[in-house]
């Protein structure tokens, strides 16, 4: 993180606004590298029934046994794609997980109010269940598979680490969970727009739906990240899971601040020669996987 790019993205604020978000997504896009040569993209492979049960694989030739990064995008839970016709995103996500001789996977998932919780839960099992059945014909390495996700992807990946009854095999056959800024106690987040169309108008409904208890008890290794210009939701949920797990663990969980960041810029900078955040992630998948 440069002094200058720090910035730019504190001046764009904290908030998700239209401002933020586009200031943020250019920012990054004139920073991409964009496609790879070496990188074969095979798009739209279908791991389930619905419209937007789609997965985009990323590879190089000759890659075997390899490990899984499957990204999950963020989107509010009522928007987003696996990837932009106008941007990089989030194909820089495949194609540096490519280059670090990784499969990448980048996938869409069911959106919110037509589809609400477990959805995205139920949407993770059953990409999982595709790549544990089909990754191997790519190189891929189907013990190997670690979920990703930023914001509402963060808190779908949370979801299904924390929701035992959605794994598709014991220990959710993943090897670990990247969470960047994601909501995890559904009892204390606010209940604005984003979250009442994922969660209901009912508030006995979000009980069952906080991931909180299931993350603090979970053998899969978690990697979380909290950005210094994220919203104050997002830093209070990051806030309130490390102070938990201290009192759970005796401990401190695998949580990193990234100083200078705001809510879209990790994900975005992978890829970019920001390298900070793509070397925390590779180095995870690298860790957990060996």
């Amino acid at each position: 993180m440069t002094p200058d790019l720090r910035a730019k993205l504190e001046a764009l604020g904290r908030e998700l606004t239209p401002a933020m978000l586009g200031g943020t997504t250019q920012l990054f896009a004139g920073m991409a590298k964009g496609s790879d040569p070496e990188v074969e993209v095979t798009r739209d492979l279908e791991y389930g029934e619905d419209p937007r049960h789609r997965l985009d694989l990323f590879r190089k030739a000759g890659t075997d046994k390899a490990p899984v990064l499957v990204f999950v995008h963020g989107g509010g839970f009522v928007m987003g794609d696996k990837r932009s016709a106008e941007t990089p995103f989030y194909d820089n996500i495949g194609t540096a997980a490519a280059l670090h001789g990784f499969i990448g996977v980048t996938i869409t998932y069911r959106l919110a109010p037509a589809h609400q919780f477990p959805a995205g839960v139920e949407d993770l099992a059953a990409a999982i269940r595709w790549l544990k059945a089909h990754v191997a014909d790519y190189g891929g390495d189907p013990d190997k598979i670690v979920l990703a996700g930023q914001s509402a992807g963060a808190t779908h990946v949370a979801g299904y680490v924390a929701h035992k009854a959605h794994h598709v095999t014991e220990h959710g056959g993943i090897a670990g969970a990247i969470l960047m800024s994601g909501i995890y106690d559904t009892l204390s987040c606010s209940r604005n727009q984003f979250h009442l169309a994922y969660y209901g108008d009912d508030p006995k409904g979000w009980g069952p739906a906080s991931c909180m208890a299931g993350l603090l008890n979970t053998t899969i290794p978690l990697m979380l990240t909290v950005s210094e210009f994220d919203p104050a939701d997002f830093q209070t949920q990051a806030a309130q899971l490390v102070g938990a797990w201290g009192v759970a663990h005796a401990g401190y969980p695998e949580m990193h601040y990234l100083a200078g960041h705001n809510h879209l810029s990790p994900a975005q900078s992978i890829g970019s020669e920001i390298k900070s955040v793509e070397r925390m992630v590779a180095g995870f998948v690298r860790r957990v996987t060996r």
